[in-house]
């Protein structure tokens, strides 16, 4: 939390910026997105509209500054829940005995190797906390979950004081509360 609170404080302080993500529309010219990783190049160039269409989830996009329709990152938010024996005990022993936890899921988060050093990555995903935070006062979500795609993604989110499930490391999980307590 500590990180986190540090993180958010030298992100307050900084210019307002004219960073602001938008859901993926036609206007997103997804073709020339390159991050690095085949198959995040992929699910944008071919998934994530249908995704969107079918309301399985939402991509967000981070258009560039320079001209809207090339997109500098994009993660995806859909609901999510997860069985209590999943978590870490002293975190399900904390939690009601509901067979499923509802929760929020940022299953791809991917930034243009283009803008790669720019602290985009570190905005997608603070983005994704504060919408996810947002939502959770309408719905319930105990916790926003990522799918790490490896190692040194699960160390990125690491880094941000998401926890590893402890039979699936690369699923890491935030609770909505500490979320909450570093946008207070």
């Amino acid at each position: 939390m500590k990180r986190l609170t540090s993180i958010l404080l030298s992100v307050s302080q900084q210019p307002r910026s004219p960073m602001a993500t938008e859901p993926l529309g036609p206007a997103h010219d997804r073709g020339v997105f390159s991050c690095g990783r085949q198959e995040l190049d992929r699910y944008l160039r071919e998934r994530a509209r249908q995704d969107q269409e079918r309301k399985t989830s939402v991509c967000w996009i981070l258009p560039a500054r320079t001209d809207r329709r090339e997109i500098a990152g994009y993660y995806t938010l859909a609901a999510y829940s997860v069985s209590p024996g999943a978590l870490p005990p002293e975190v399900a022993g904390k939690l009601p005995r509901y067979p499923l936890i509802p929760a929020a899921i940022l299953g791809r988060l991917a930034v243009s190797e283009k803008y790669k050093g720019q602290g985009l990555g570190e905005y997608l995903l603070l983005d994704a906390m504060q919408r996810s935070l947002d939502q959770s006062k309408s719905l319930g979500l105990f916790a926003l979950f990522v799918d790490a795609k490896d190692e040194q993604a699960a160390g990125f989110y690491g880094h941000y004081d998401f926890i590893p499930l402890p039979s699936q490391p690369l699923r890491l999980f935030l609770p909505i509360k500490t979320i909450a307590d570093l946008f207070a």
